[in-house]
């Protein structure tokens, strides 16, 4: 199975809420077949009439597919919230919650245990099976409970916004390892890219380049003694016949199949290898937020939180483009990856104009760049002075009575509410 067979099939397990659901069928059948062979070896029967277990059964029956009915209802009527209020690219993230898929699992092995301890029940009443459905179907009911209570507190704002923010900062530390003061100086060209390359790689589909196998494209490198740049980045659109690779310095042998099967395209971004599409997906719900529909500030502002600490932890980074060196130390792989500008701009740009009109935006956000500005290195800070700068004209341009202008040229990490000063003391 090649790289990208595997990523596919852990990409769509991830990204699927059916699959341990079905599974729980089969083994369903399984245990209460087998627990049904010991039950009879050993002779173990209920002290209660077949018609009270058939009755008894059946409701568990009927019950546990109650469950399985509205606990699926409940996700498809989360999706539904989550991408009318927040964005559709929220929809991911509660297919791929463990919970969610765990509860519905369970909910089907034990409708499936319990209808196949029903048929089972003839003359006699089995015992262990019979005791195992019904007070499975007890626990059932309580984790339906708990169920219900996490996928309401899930669709809301700010929990949406902390679960991307939490995948947006454990894909930042892999793309970006190093901290910047340790590897502070600029790398030097490459120079063998200013040549011709030997071969170009064209894409055959269209899609999103979701991920690439770093490792395996080190190894091609080596084993043909070539350097492989990728021409996309992460997160890119590719049309058929784009340039997918480009080899220097021999690669003769390497076969555009292999290459090929080094990459993953899709539909749809993920967040396992793009660090920019955590910075995406938390701006479409601010810029929902803010859109004339809508009109809910406070919510832009729980997601500038997020976004201030994502933007610290990037400004904090080395985020040269990616080199990769085999055992020798000899550079094999080149790929590009998101600069300072590409996270600022998309941070900072799109809110700035939807929320505009908004005091409590241009005071949260004007608060998350001075902030940035003290707490990052001096290199990270020309671009946010001037976002601070167009930050200021937006609000002398919005708002022309000058006690409109100083309050919101005065940045408050609440949005309107919180003392700056000392809430620049305790976020530092």
């Amino acid at each position: 199975m090649s790289w990208l067979d595997r990523y596919r099939l852990k990409l769509y397990l991830r990204n699927s809420i059916w699959i341990f659901p079905a599974v729980s069928i089969v083994a369903g059948l399984i245990a209460v077949t087998l627990l049904s062979r010991l039950e009879r070896a050993l002779g173990w029967q209920m002290n209660v009439t077949p018609e009270t277990a058939r009755t008894v059964m059946g409701t568990v029956a009927a019950s546990m597919f109650a469950l399985v009915v509205i606990g699926s209802s409940a996700v498809l009527l989360a999706v539904q919230l989550a991408s009318a209020q927040l964005t559709p690219r929220v929809i991911a993230l509660v297919y791929r919650n463990s919970i969610r898929k765990f509860c519905l699992t369970l909910f089907v092995f034990t409708f499936t245990f319990s209808v196949g301890v029903l048929v089972r029940i003839e003359g006699s009443v089995p015992l262990l099976t019979g005791y195992l459905a019904a007070y499975g179907f007890l626990a059932n009911l309580a984790l339906f409970l708990y169920f219900t209570d996490g996928i309401g507190k899930a669709i809301r704002p700010s929990s949406a916004l902390r679960e991307v923010a939490l995948s947006g900062r454990a894909v930042i530390k892999s793309v970006y390892p190093w901290r910047l003061d340790e590897h502070s100086s600029a790398p030097e060209p490459i120079k063998s890219l200013e040549s011709n390359p030997q071969r170009v790689i064209l894409n055959r589909i269209d899609g999103v380049v979701l991920a690439f196998d770093l490792k395996g494209l080190v190894v091609l490198g080596e084993r043909s003694n070539c350097l492989i740049e990728l021409v996309p980045e992460v997160g890119d659109f590719v049309a058929a016949d784009d340039p997918l690779f480009r080899l220097y310095d021999g690669g003769a042998d390497l076969s555009e199949h292999t290459l090929r099967n080094s990459v993953a395209i899709g539909q749809e971004r993920t967040l396992e290898q793009d660090p920019m599409f955590a910075f995406r997906i938390i701006v479409d719900i601010a810029s929902k937020a803010l859109s004339p529909a809508i009109n809910d500030p406070t919510t832009a502002v729980l997601a500038l939180d997020q976004i201030h600490h994502l933007l610290r932890d990037v400004g904090s980074r080395y985020l040269a483009e990616g080199r990769e060196t085999d055992s020798t130390g000899r550079l094999r792989l080149v790929y590009r990856t998101p600069n300072w500008e590409d996270f600022v701009h998309l941070s900072v740009t799109e809110v700035r104009q939807y929320g505009r009109d908004s005091i409590q935006i241009q005071r949260r956000m004007r608060a998350m760049l001075e902030n940035l500005i003290e707490s990052l290195p001096d290199l990270r800070a020309p671009l946010l002075a001037r976002e601070l700068a167009l930050l200021d004209a937006s609000s002398k341009r919005v708002f022309p009575d000058l006690d409109d202008q100083i309050l919101a040229e005065t940045g408050d990490l609440q949005g309107i509410g919180g003392n700056h000063e000392e809430g620049i003391k305790r976020d530092r």
